[in-house]
């Protein structure tokens, strides 16, 4: 099972990105998925997940209103759409996959990690 994640770079503050992250081995149909992120110097933190339906989703609070999570089981893929960025919206970006089909907030709850991808955002 691997998970790669993509579509990171440099964007200006109120900017917008959109993350993906492709997902082997047909995991993303019957899994929960979600994106974490860790900053420099600082923990892993939660950003959003959602469910194998697609049905629920849930975000963090900094995030909230901004950021969109999705999926597309065919493709074996989720999305992280990420818009009015903000400075410290900067860091590595990782996708992980959970063996439940619900979502969770936890990062010890998920099993399969991808390699992160970087969001810098400038001021």
């Amino acid at each position: 099972v691997q998970l790669q994640a993509s579509g990171g770079g440099l964007v200006q503050s109120g900017g917008s990105l959109r993350l993906s992250c492709a997902a082997s081995g047909g995991i993303v149909s019957g899994s929960a998925m979600g994106w974490f992120r860790q900053a420099p110097g600082k923990e892993r933190e939660f950003v959003a997940s959602i469910n194998w339906s697609a049905y629920s989703t849930y975000y963090a609070d900094s995030v909230k209103g901004r950021f969109a999570i999705s999926r597309d089981n065919a493709k074996n893929t989720i999305y992280l759409q990420m818009n009015s960025l903000k400075p410290e919206d900067t860091a590595v970006y990782y996708c992980a996959a959970r063996n439940s089909r619900f979502h969770s907030v936890s990062a010890h709850e998920y099993n399969y990690w991808g390699q992160g991808t970087l969001v810098t955002v400038s001021s």
